[in-house]
Formats: C-alpha cells, sequence, structure tokens
C-alpha cells in the first residue's frame, strides 16, 4: 500500500494505473487524467482541479473532497466509486459507470450528470443542472434535492424517498419508477412514462402526468395542476385534494376530492373505460 500526503500533481496522468494507494491532502492540478486506470484507491481532503480525474477506475471510495469547476467529465467507465462528503462544481461528472454511492455530495453543475450509469445510490444529494440522471438505472435516492429541467428522462428502475424536484419534464420516456414522500414541481411532469407510482406526494405541474401508461398515485395532493392524465391509461390515482382540470384519460379510475373541469372528448377516447370518483360536485363538464 503506497500513501501520498500533503503532495501537489500536475502534468498528463501523474498517477496512471495506480494502485492500492491511499491519498491524503493532495492536490492535482492542471493536466488530465490524474488517477486514470486506478484501481482500489482511497482518497480522503484532496482537490481535483483539472479534467477526467478517474476515467477507466474501479474500487475508489472518496471522502471530503472538491471536484473543482474543470475537472469536468470527472468520473467516466469507472465500476465501484463512493464518494462522501464532497463538493462537485464540475458537470458531466459520471457517464457510463456503474456501482457509484454518493452520500452528503453537493453538485454544484450537475448538467449532463450521471448519464448512462447504472447500481446508483444517493442519500442527501444536492444537483442544481439539466438532463440529471438521464438514461440510467437501477437508482435508489433519499433526500435528493435535484434543482433543473429534464431530470431522470429515460432512467429504468427508480425508487425515491423524501426529497424534491424542481424540474420540468421530470422522469420523462422512464420505466419502473416509484416516488414516496416527496414534492415535485414543474410542468409536463411523467409524460411517456410506464409504470409510474407516486405515494404521499405534492406535486405541482401545469399539463402533468400524462401519456403515462400505469399511473398508480395514493394519498398524492395536485396543486395548480391542470389537464392532467391527458391519454393516460391504467390509471389508479387517488388524489386528496381538488383537481384543476382533467383532461381525456384513456382507462382506469380517478378519485379526487373536487374537479374543476372534467373534459371527455368521446372522438378521442372512450369515457366508459375510466371510472371518475369525487366527494364533491364536478364544476365543469366537457365533451369535446
Amino acid at each position: 500500500m503506497t500513501t501520498y500526503q500533503d503532495q501537489y500533481f500536475d502534468g498528463e496522468r501523474p498517477l496512471f494505473a495506480e494502485q492500492n494507494a491511499t491519498i491524503i491532502r493532495t492536490t492535482f492540478g492542471e493536466g488530465e487524467s490524474p488517477l486514470k486506470e486506478s484501481r482500489h484507491i482511497t482518497m480522503k481532503d484532496s482537490v481535483f482541479k483539472w479534467k477526467y480525474p478517474l476515467w477507466y477506475a474501479q474500487h475508489v471510495h472518496v471522502d471530503n473532497t472538491i471536484f473543482e469547476t474543470m475537472s469536468r467529465s470527472g468520473i467516466w467507465y469507472t465500476d465501484d466509486i463512493t464518494i462522501q462528503n464532497s463538493a462537485l462544481q464540475a458537470p458531466k461528472l459520471f457517464r457510463r459507470s456503474q456501482h457509484i454511492a454518493l452520500t452528503n455530495v453537493h453538485f454544484a453543475d450537475a448538467e449532463e450528470t450521471l448519464w448512462h450509469c447504472s447500481d446508483i445510490t444517493l442519500d442527501h444529494v444536492q444537483a442544481s443542472g439539466d438532463y440529471f440522471g438521464m438514461d440510467s438505472e437501477n437508482i435508489v435516492a433519499s433526500h435528493l434535492d435535484v434543482i433543473g429541467n429534464y431530470a431522470f428522462d429515460g432512467a429504468k428502475n427508480v425508487e425515491i424517498h423524501d426529497s424534491t424536484f424542481v424540474t420540468k419534464d421530470a422522469f420523462w420516456n422512464c420505466d419502473h419508477v416509484t416516488i414516496y414522500n416527496s414534492i415535485i414541481n414543474g410542468e409536463y411532469l411523467g409524460w411517456n412514462t410506464r409504470h409510474l407510482t407516486l405515494i404521499n406526494c405534492t406535486i405541482e405541474s401545469d399539463q402533468g402526468l400524462c401519456y403515462v401508461d400505469y399511473l398508480t398515485m395514493k394519498n398524492c395532493r395536485l396543486l395548480r395542476t391542470d389537464l392532467a392524465f391527458e391519454y393516460c391509461s391504467h390509471i389508479d390515482a387517488d388524489i386528496v385534494n381538488g383537481i384543476d382540470s382533467v383532461k381525456n384519460p384513456i382507462s382506469g379510475r380517478i378519485s379526487a376530492d373536487s374537479i374543476g373541469q372534467l373534459i371527455l372528448d368521446p372522438t378521442k377516447i372512450d369515457p366508459r373505460q375510466t371510472t371518475i370518483e369525487t366527494k364533491k360536485r364536478i364544476l365543469e363538464r366537457k365533451t369535446a
């Protein structure tokens, strides 16, 4: 086991293919790919300043480390990496990597981060940027806060707890997403997704929850959400407050405290295929 402590490296590939090393209070300055092809690395209290720091790496543990803005595209094609208590300032940090565990991590610029990755655990993670988590799969997240549009586009097998999303077009083109006890704010939620389940969630979404196949909602609130459920099929939705408007669901059951406007156009869908239940009267019905 080699230990690097209180050191500074620059230039291209200073620790290329390093194995079985502990790195403490060390800065990697200007120069690409400082730890490319590394194996069994433990790093603490360190800084990456330049591009591509951890490509093709395996079995890496990082604690209390900073990835500065120019360490962009930093972790690609890497297998088995844990990062905790760290500040990640650069975009495009994770791509085509697997077995990723992030705990108490802040992404200052999460644009195009976690693309095409798999087997991901996120715990107390904050991310700001567009296209976070695109086409990734097998994700479990708790206390995840995302600000930025198009989150988790194309993701598969996602389970999320106690999280907050401020994001337009979130969870599009997904398959098997379950979200518990979370807040989602942003228009056009969940379009073109299959097997979307929302439990104890609060949602505010202009034209949200449309074009979903197998949509399940339990004990959810819809705030200022209009034209919901358009062309949704196999719906099982329990909404505990009023819905502003519902438009042309294909099939299933929708239960709500009230519905401001119900639009069922028989030239577009068969209204008999959807059961509508309300505690209060529907204020307006439209058939075209």
